[in-house]
């Protein structure tokens, strides 16, 4: 039995969750609303204020199927809760950032500013110059707007140039030692 598929996800209140035909799962809590289409091998079941996701057999594919369905699901409730948020920042002399109504404008050390527009659910804020704060409900999108921004302009590992997660550690290298 998979450890983590086997959990049931509790539905907090103000949280309501229907699983229509084909598995589409709609999850609707304070936040917003979530749908998602998942697998139609694995059946989602939900009992009283419980979410239960079981599977038909222990093939190979049902097993990895599994745990995958009950956290994409797991993730929707937490989505509509609380939402989900990541942090990056910017390292780099003249390496500066600005919010302009949708719009985030990048100094990245190339000859022109760097424009990014929030994609629907995303919400980017900026903090001083060099940290963004990307948040919203879908942690797929989420991850997702943060990894095209990080994608801009990547830390190097000389002198930790770059734009970086808060939590991620830069493997740094020492410089070429002349005679």
């Amino acid at each position: 039995m998979s450890r983590i598929g086997k959990l049931p996800i509790t539905i907090p209140s103000g949280v309501e969750v229907k699983v229509g035909d084909g598995n589409i799962v709609t999850v609707k809590g304070p936040k917003g609303l979530l749908e998602k289409k998942l697998s139609s091998e694995i059946s989602i079941e939900v009992k009283d204020n419980e979410i239960v996701v079981t599977r038909p057999s222990d093939l190979k594919k049902h097993r990895a199927l599994h745990g995958l369905t009950r956290t994409l699901v797991a993730n929707m409730v937490e989505g509509v809760t609380n939402g989900f948020s990541k942090v990056l920042e910017i390292n780099g002399v003249g390496y500066r950032v600005q919010k302009q109504g949708k719009k985030l404008i990048l100094s990245l050390g190339y000859s022109h500013p760097v424009e990014m527009e929030d994609p629907e659910g995303i919400e980017s804020k900026v903090e001083g110059q060099n940290k963004i704060i990307v948040s919203g409900i879908d942690k797929e999108k989420v991850g997702q707007y943060a990894a095209e921004i990080r994608f801009k302009r990547p830390p190097e590992p000389y002198k930790g140039k770059g734009i970086k997660y808060a939590d991620e550690v830069i493997r740094r290298k020492e410089g070429k030692t002349g005679k």
